[in-house]
């Protein structure tokens, strides 16, 4: 199958159902997106997501093309039982590891692991999580018990052990929401949150957690304003944030990718939106909810991935190609048990 072009799209894109329609088939092939993104809508069994992943990649003539889920746990799961786990949330893990940080980051790591191999069964290589976001007692509920804890030191130790656990049953972790989520009092799903924050706390609190895991290799962006850095647009957009912040405070050389453009913290047509996140400095955006008409708009306004994109994207991806020890799911699942049960 001929593709648009060589270097793909720097543009992730959702689909609307199980199976993959003549018209997205045929639409991926055209733009040629550098990857995919599932939701639950996407999730029925582990059968049927097998062939979506192999129809998604098939439809770019790209076996590598890295497909993308929130699985954080809690709240945020997009596998769900009979099939799969119920796994458990941030909050859990964090206030086990309070009491006992042994035993819970040894959970922490261990859930994190199950959690990979379960998508790399499916086809799915890469786990929008952790959350590093400090969320404060005045803030929106939407971070909430998604957080690893209260404190950057506490968030830092439970998040390396995700990432490490995902790192080694085979999945790509994002840190998200850089540079910080925790203080917006609305929901960006709704609207769009700006925090007032000097930029001198925001350096020594909100941004630590995502400075001492800089080397995560993926990140996710906040479609927040910080008023103190960028009054006049959110981080996604903001070339100063992402610059001076995120590249350059923070010291993050990973794979950046915008929050779902989709979301109504974001204004403006979605043409300018694309075009804007990849001209502050995202390497990639992200169209999560498979409307074709917004598809297309997007499309139109991305370009292909530059040099810097795919060596970042081609670094991440080295992380789960190399070979790595099987997990005996049954006895692991068992001694999650056994350690949440203290």
């Amino acid at each position: 199958m001929t593709v648009a072009n060589v270097t793909p799209r720097a543009v992730i894109f959702g689909c609307k159902s199980y199976d993959l329609s003549d018209d997205e088939r045929a639409f991926f092939a055209e733009v040629d997106p550098v990857g995919f993104i599932l939701f639950e809508r996407n999730c029925q069994s582990p059968d049927q997501i097998r062939r979506l992943c192999a129809d998604l990649r098939s439809s770019v003539g790209r076996a590598e093309a890295p497909i993308l889920i929130d699985q954080e746990g809690g709240r945020v799961r997009r596998l769900k039982p009979p099939h799969w786990r119920m796994a458990q949330s941030a909050k859990t893990f964090a206030d086990l590891a309070g009491r006992d940080s042994t035993k819970g980051i040894e959970a922490i790591r261990l859930n994190a692991q199950l959690m990979a191999r379960e998508l790399a069964d499916l086809g799915i290589d890469v786990d929008c999580t952790p959350v590093l976001d400090l969320p404060q007692s005045d803030a929106d509920p939407i971070i909430g018990d998604r957080a690893y804890g209260t404190a950057p030191a506490d968030v830092v130790r439970n998040a390396r052990a995700v990432i490490d656990g995902l790192v080694a049953g085979g999945a790509i972790p994002v840190i998200k929401h850089i540079p910080g989520h925790g203080r917006a009092r609305a929901d960006s799903h709704k609207e769009l949150p700006r925090v007032e924050t000097s930029h001198a706390e925001l350096s020594a609190h909100d941004f630590r957690t995502f400075r001492e895991l800089s080397d995560a290799p993926m990140g996710m962006t906040a479609h927040v304003v910080y008023e103190a850095i960028d009054a006049t647009a959110p981080a996604t957009l903001s070339r100063k944030v992402i610059d001076t912040i995120i590249r350059g405070e923070i010291g993050f050389d990973g794979w950046l990718m915008s929050d779902d453009l989709s979301m109504k913290a974001l204004s403006g047509s979605f043409e300018d939106r694309a075009r804007a996140s990849l001209d502050a400095g995202c390497d990639v955006v992200l169209h999560c909810n498979g409307d074709m008409d917004e598809m297309r708009a997007v499309a139109s306004a991305t370009r292909v991935m530059d040099d810097n994109s795919m060596r970042r994207l081609a670094r991440a991806r080295a992380l789960i190609d190399a070979p790595r020890a099987q997990i005996d799911m049954v006895a692991g699942e068992a001694r999650l048990a056994q350690l949440l049960s203290a």
